[in-house]
Formats: C-alpha cells, structure tokens, sequence
C-alpha cells in the first residue's frame, strides 16, 4: 500500500510538471506573422565590424523563413515616435559607439521601451553609447574589453528561455570573449564565458571563473535580451546560432501586448533612473 501510494504521489508530481512545461513552451508561442522588427546598424566614430551585413542578412533571412517582417538601416533620423510604433522589437546589431545625433532620437527610444516595446542586442551593442547612462542600463551594462579571439567554451546556466533551450550544458565557441562594467543589477543570466578556457592574462575574478555573456530582462517598461556573441560574419550562416538569435527575439515579443504610449514619460535622456 505504501509503495502504491508512494507510486501515486510521485505520478501526480510528473504529470503536473509536466503540465508546467507545456504551459511554458505555450506561452513562447509568437505569431511571427504579425511581427515587425526594426535591424538598426548605425557606428559612431572608431572601430566598425565588417559582421554587419551578415548579420542583417541573417536576419532578413529569418523573417523570410518565419514570416516576419524587416527593416534594415543605419538613420538614425529613423528614431521618432511616429515610425517606432510599427516594430514589435529593435534590433541592434553591432552597433557602435555614438549612433544618435541628437536628443530627440534617444528619447524616441525611451518612449518605445516606456510603451512596452521589445530590443535585441548582438555583439558589440554593449559598446554603444557608452556615456549614455539609462541606455547601459537597458543593454544591461557597457564594454568594457576582450580578450583575443579564440576558441573557449560557454556554459548554459537556464536551458528556459528559447536561445538557450536548444543547447546542452555547454557551447563551443571561435569568437571574442566580451567583458562588461557597468553591469545593471537585474539582468537574468542565460550563459556564461567559461573562464577556465580562455587564454587572456587580465581575466575578471568578480564573477569567479565565469562572466555573464548572454542574459535578458525586463527594463523600464519593455523587455531586453542580448548576447555579446557574433564577432565574425561566418557565425551568422550557423544554424545553432540562429536558432540563439530567434530563440532571443521570441523571448522578447512573448507577452508582449500593444504599444502603449501613454506609459511613455521621459522628458530627457538624462531623466533620472529607475533604480
């Protein structure tokens, strides 16, 4: 009898975690149909990736396959009210240094996130507008270096979210490890640079022989995700890294409801923080 019980409970705890995960994998649903991005590639002065068109195109070519729709530029007279409110989500892909002319455009930014709107983050976004800060709090942090580029191994820490839940425990990359400052406090790490396999004499310690290389969070308002790899444009045709760059933009719109621009309160690009 005990045993039977036992058997019993045991069951009920199956079928109702199973019930958890199915309600999970439900609610990542997006009707990709419906869906408008924005890819935004703008470089201030210095460094410029030779990685931006492949990115694009990477993208271009998944909305072409998932049926979404997809704007590419690098104006940032683009940044206004009127024509953000068509986008599900912005993309910034290895962007770069300074890439708004002036104030008007951030807050047009500010106003999307404030009315719900969805942002992804490839690669070298963490160096985008580094004296910016609500912008570093919405990236999740600034650039702060890399070591060189090399082969090492990242760790998956949440097998949840869709860019990460198609990996196993680990990941082998041949890209540029990225190091961060700055690091917003609320950001929910998805994976991690495995420190133990990168060959670079100024390794941070403050997160022990890992750093934080992918994460997402929500932000004043809108939803952010953003992985900090990518550096060379032959990432962009791998499958697995496509499927990360989707898995991070569904994760993005799941749950997303209409732009709400009545939400959208920032006066100035240097309104003071959330927190």
């Amino acid at each position: 009898m005990r045993k039977f019980i036992a058997l019993s409970f045991l069951f009920i705890i199956t079928a109702l975690c199973a019930c958890k995960t199915q309600k999970e994998t439900a609610a990542n649903n997006v009707t990709w149909k419906k869906v408008k991005v924005f890819v935004y590639t703008k470089n201030g002065k210095g460094y410029v990736h030779d990685n931006i068109a492949s990115a694009a195109r990477c993208i271009q070519e998944l909305g072409a396959q998932n049926g979404f729709a997809v704007d590419v530029s690098d104006d940032p007279a683009k940044f206004n009210d009127d024509n953000l409110k068509q986008y599900n989500a912005l993309i910034f892909t290895s962007t770069n240094n300074d890439v708004f002319d002036n104030d008007a455009q951030k807050l047009a930014l500010m106003h999307y996130i404030e009315a719900g709107g969805g942002f992804v983050g490839i690669h070298s976004v963490t160096g985008t507008e580094r004296n910016w800060p609500w912008f570093k709090r919405l990236v999740g942090g600034t650039f702060e270096r890399h070591a060189k580029h090399q082969p090492f191994t990242e760790i998956i820490i949440d097998h949840n979210n869709p860019s990460t839940s198609f990996l196993s425990n680990t990941w082998k990359r041949d890209d540029e490890c990225y190091y961060t400052k700055e690091i917003n406090p609320d950001i929910h790490v998805l994976m991690v640079h495995d420190l133990s396999t990168v060959d670079d004499k100024g390794k941070p310690v403050i997160y022990g022989n890992t750093f934080p290389s992918v994460w997402c969070h929500e932000f004043d308002g809108g939803r952010e995700w953003y992985t900090s790899l990518g550096h060379d444009s032959a990432t962009y045709k791998e499958p697995e890294f496509r499927k990360h760059i989707t898995g991070g933009l569904q994760w993005v719109l799941n749950k997303q409801k209409p732009l709400d621009y009545s939400k959208a309160h920032a006066k100035s690009p240097n309104d003071p923080l959330p927190y």
